[in-house]
């Protein structure tokens, strides 16, 4: 049996119990870890997050937190190749595990490095001058940013495991606000190593950081209106959470970042030939292949003129056929697998009901050239172009 991973509460690493939840490799099915939360006091946590680490936090500057985080930053930057090895398991290649681990790494400096330029050597930012309010200069008023006395909670989507985390934990660790993270399941592993290294390095302040492996059933159930949940995933669960009592009633920050449908689109002068065009179709395909279109911001839709989709087809079919998916450590490939099984059937389902108003121009959903792998116990999938109808509402609702 693989390893169970463990969860970070209270100042101690926590294992579950139980057997826990198997996640396997999306590139051979093979099982790289299990997965439990049973048992985990979340009430536990989420006090330690306010009597412990807020505290140490609040009682730093800006500028202190800024250079733990740049501390963080250059510590985990140079230990990074324990990352990318596992990081294969989620089936992304070196260049989608550059835009994960390394695109973490970078953002924990780019937060420090605006803290120290932007914001006071202070627990304290004012906002603005002091405001007369009253005639004779007895009735004044003064806006000022300081730290909340709450936590900071995050739920991470499955296709982000490093920088989905690091790109939340930087703001709320520059306002002095503690952090629970809560890892996407089928790629938590990843998150787990990472998280365990921070510890390890002991640069952040107790009870600053904390890490939920597993369910987080229950967990809102404990905060209030000094408290926030930035979440990163389904429209569907987002809804769900929204609409959580304490949420509507008790005032908890609620923000929430799910299902996009970015759209890129074509101006009617950028023709074959043109510098414009060829910048079009690149990006297009880089979209559907880096992470194996897996990001948030990836290009779901490619809005062209009606007289160049032709050509914009011929185009993006061209450099496609240049794609070659498989094992991330293969030589050649520059496309790996989904994350899951799981997901890869997500998307076969997303694009049959695609085909009600659109027509495949490249790509079989049920039939890839797998290199180095196993195309039926990895999670691999062929990159999918398709050409919408007239007045198909799907392409912007799925």
């Amino acid at each position: 049996m693989s390893r169970l991973l463990e969860s970070y509460v209270a100042g101690q690493w926590y294992a579950a119990p139980d057997a826990g939840t198997p996640l396997p490799s999306a590139v051979d099915g093979s099982e790289v870890a299990r997965i439990s939360a049973t048992g985990i006091d979340l009430a536990e946590m989420v006090t330690y997050a306010r009597e412990v680490g807020g505290p140490a936090l609040s009682a730093m500057t800006f500028h202190e937190r800024a250079g733990a985080l740049k501390a963080l930053a250059l510590t985990l930057m140079a230990g990074k190749a324990e990352f990318y090895t596992l990081s294969t398991a989620t089936g992304a290649t070196t260049r989608d595990s550059g835009v994960d681990i390394d695109g973490g790494f970078g953002t924990l400096l780019s937060y420090a490095s605006k803290a120290r330029r932007e914001l006071p050597d202070s627990t304290v930012f004012l906002d603005g001058n002091v405001e007369p309010l009253g005639k004779g200069g007895t009735f004044l008023g003064q806006h000022i940013y300081t730290s909340r006395r709450g936590v900071a909670v995050q739920i991470n989507a499955f296709n982000f495991p490093v920088w989905g985390f690091l790109e939340k934990l930087a703001p709320a660790f520059i306002a002095g606000v503690p952090s629970i993270v809560k890892p996407a399941s089928s790629t938590a592993y990843l998150t787990e190593l990472v998280f365990r290294r921070i510890i390890e390095s002991g640069l952040l302040p107790e009870g600053s950081v904390q890490l939920l492996s597993g369910s987080a059933r229950g967990l809102l159930d404990h905060l209030g209106g000094q408290d926030s949940v930035a979440f990163t995933g389904s429209a569907d669960t987002a809804a769900t959470l929204r609409a959580h009592p304490n949420v509507v009633g008790k005032g908890v920050h609620f923000n929430a970042e799910a299902d996009s449908l970015n759209a890129s689109i074509l101006g009617e002068d950028a023709i074959p030939g043109t510098p414009e065009f060829d910048l079009y179709v690149k990006q297009l395909v880089t979209e559907m292949t880096v992470k194996a279109g897996q990001k948030c911001t990836a290009i779901r839709r490619a809005l062209v003129p009606l007289s160049l989709v032709d050509a914009v087809v011929d185009a993006a079919s061209e450099r496609l056929n240049k794609v070659v998916v498989g094992h991330p450590d293969a030589d050649g490939v520059t496309m790996g697998a989904l994350a899951s099984i799981e997901q890869r059937d997500e998307v076969l389902k997303s694009i049959r009901g695609l085909t009600k108003s659109a027509t495949i121009v490249f790509g079989d959903p049920d039939n890839v050239d797998v290199v180095g792998a196993d195309g039926q116990s990895g999670a691999f999938l062929s990159p999918v172009l398709l050409r919408a109808e007239e007045n198909a509402h799907e392409v912007h609702e799925l």
